[in-house]
């Protein structure tokens, strides 16, 4: 988050910083009104910490709401006092990380209520390039769960990585090379299912299946390990708002898709500033 907010204020002031607000008198003080203009879900509050810190640290930020928290239309979400030149500086930035964070905790929020099943959303690494811990933070703020965050965090062998491996040779190479790391598996077909249950895969990504096909497949899942060993059960692909929730009533665990962040729509946040009469 320190080198996003650092990359931002660089991309603004460089090379001669702010010119318009130099022509405010360096005394000019004022207030300043986080204000959200439609409800939604607020995310970001930590990247507006983190600007007024490299900004200017003398400024006093007072929050009115927490991460997560849904908020009504034209509700103050918080206020800055201080300088207006540092006020006017840091405006544009804080805002672009309040906004784009929160319309994606808000998005978020759309599907995890639409999902009344008993599975739990999940995100994906589809994630802007350098941003990744960010997004995932306001997934989290929309009350979803992370999927992985790196290539390093578990093994997933994917479609792509079964062209050179079969299923039992991934999964017992893997739990030979790093035990104790989660395996997960792919499969687009029962008769993968099936192998990645035999391999004792940690979990199983059921890609591209239809609500009545993932039923199929949960329920060969727990005929297989009847009270034993039974992995967690993902469904993904071409998921949205229009069939997450018959998704979440299949009887898989999590449900991931890349929406949440990828095309979520910006919350509009405005910050309204009243200059003191006194400065």
């Amino acid at each position: 988050m320190i080198d996003a907010v650092r990359r931002a204020l660089t991309e603004d002031l460089t090379p001669l910083g702010d010119l318009t607000a130099s022509l405010v008198p360096s005394n000019a003080l004022a207030t300043a009104a986080f204000v959200s203009r439609p409800a939604g879900v607020i995310s970001g509050t930590a990247c507006v910490v983190q600007t007024i810190a490299q900004v200017d640290p003398s400024l006093e930020l007072d929050w009115m709401v927490d991460e997560g928290e849904i908020v009504e239309s034209r509700q103050v979400l918080g206020t800055i006092r201080g300088s207006l030149e540092s006020i006017l500086i840091l405006e544009r930035t804080a805002l672009n990380f309040m906004m784009y964070l929160s319309g994606i905790a808000t998005n978020t929020r759309r599907y995890v209520d639409a999902a009344t099943g008993s599975a739990q959303v999940w995100d994906t690494r589809k994630t802007t390039p350098g941003l990744r811990s960010l997004e995932k933070a306001a997934v989290r703020a929309g009350g979803a769960r992370n999927h992985r965050g790196n290539l390093s965090d578990w093994i997933m062998l994917k479609d792509n990585h079964l062209m050179g491996v079969s299923i039992a040779d991934g999964v017992a190479t893997a739990k030979e090379r790093w035990p104790g790391r989660t395996i997960h598996v792919e499969a687009d077909r029962l008769e993968q299912v099936e192998a990645a249950v035999h391999a004792r895969a940690d979990a199983i990504l059921l890609d591209n299946m239809s609500p009545a096909v993932l039923t199929k497949a949960v329920q060969k899942v727990d005929a297989l390990t009847s009270g034993g060993h039974r992995p967690l059960l993902e469904a993904s692909g071409g998921i949205d708002l229009s069939t997450i929730d018959a998704v979440s009533h299949t009887g898989v665990d999590m449900i991931s898709t890349s929406k949440l962040s990828f095309g979520a729509p910006t919350l509009d946040i405005g910050l309204d500033i009243h200059t003191d009469a006194n400065s």
